[in-house]
């Protein structure tokens, strides 16, 4: 007999990557969800006795998600798969009653381990990838896999999946730092001119004096450029999050604060994108774009030479202390080509040998 399998992520590129994760040999009837909402639906029809729940999706989470299974009882089984690797989510999470907690991209061994732990599955240990002529996604029915390659929206679904798990990396590294829960947001991810550039970010930060700080990242055919903005109003919280001693100058602090946390949050996620495209960046120094000014006059000078663009913003927030700063993510002409042709190529070859 089948065991009902659901995967409530909101993004299809991830929906896919946890199926093909599944261990061949296990025979599983495949539910999707787009998020919270849509699982407890399919829980209480019995479409879930194993859940893989992702964590930051709109509508309803997968901490509300978890909160609803627990309050309601609902009888499922569920494993968490979050780019979002902190501690306190991962405590969160398993005290709300999860089995356990899998990191983004998926280990397939590793999964296959953790089932065989918990008596979920038991046949062979190895997961090459599960054969998908059960799964039933109404817009994937008749798809080729050439034919999502060439949809734009499932590249933008690509990349924001990529950026997804890149950014719960940086947020690990800075809550290891700081010692308090980053909240992480669901990526938002365009492709827009570059004069489009600062009306675009502009909404990120209406406040009229910010600071940012440039690091530039190269390899061989993908390129870009790493923005860290920070609200001025924050600068102070900040300084006294670190802990640095008060022998300097409250400017000169918050200078010092603005380039530790940039080089944090910018390191960790390069080297998040590095893993999944395979490449290795060089990072050029990092730039003291401005301080105290307002947010054009920052990227004005630094974008102009660029055509069309991806636009990633990842708006990373510390609520408990009313903190919040943003990491743009910009990928210029050819880059985004081939950021999108080494994700899909990788992802779209088990997809091609199993007819989907």
């Amino acid at each position: 007999m089948s065991t009902p399998i659901l995967i409530c992520d909101d993004s299809g590129f991830a929906r896919r990557q946890m199926a093909r994760s599944l261990p061949d040999s296990w025979d599983v009837d495949i539910s999707f969800a787009e998020n919270g909402e849509q699982a407890l639906t399919l829980i209480r029809e019995g479409k879930g006795d194993v859940v893989f729940l992702d964590l930051n999706m709109p509508v309803m989470d997968g901490y509300q998600t978890m909160e609803e299974i627990r309050k309601h009882d609902l009888p499922c089984l569920v494993i968490v798969v979050s780019g979002d690797v902190q501690a306190q989510a991962r405590e969160k999470m398993l005290a709300l009653g999860a089995l356990d907690f899998i990191r983004k991209p998926i280990d397939n061994d590793k999964l296959s381990h953790i089932l065989s732990s918990y008596g979920i599955y038991s046949g062979e240990t190895h997961s090459s990838g599960a054969k998908l002529q059960k799964v039933e996604e109404a817009s994937q029915t008749k798809a080729t896999a050439s034919q999502r390659v060439t949809s734009t929206e499932e590249k933008l679904d690509a990349c924001r999946e990529m950026v997804n798990i890149a950014m719960g990396r940086a947020g690990e590294s800075l809550a290891e730092l700081l010692g308090e829960f980053i909240d992480l947001p669901i990526p938002n991810v365009n492709l827009i001119e570059s004069n489009e550039l600062s009306m675009a970010v502009a909404e990120i930060n209406r406040n009229e004096s910010v600071s940012a700080v440039s690091k530039g990242f190269i390899s061989e055919g993908v390129s870009g450029e790493a923005l860290v903005i920070f609200n001025d109003t924050n600068s102070q919280n900040i300084v006294e999050l670190l802990k640095y001693p008060p022998s300097a100058s409250s400017d000169k602090l918050a200078l010092e604060a603005l380039m530790d946390v940039s080089n944090i949050l910018i390191g960790a996620c390069l080297n998040g994108l590095s893993e999944q495209l395979k490449v290795a960046f060089s990072h050029t120094h990092p730039v003291l774009l401005g301080q105290h000014q307002g947010l054009s006059a920052l990227l004005s000078d630094n974008v102009q030479r660029w055509g069309k663009l991806m636009a990633i913003e990842i708006g990373y927030a510390i609520k408990a202390r009313d903190i919040s700063f943003d990491l743009l993510l910009l990928f210029p002409g050819d880059a985004m080509s081939q950021v999108y042709s080494r994700l899909l190529d990788d992802s779209y070859d088990t997809d091609d040998k199993e007819g989907l």
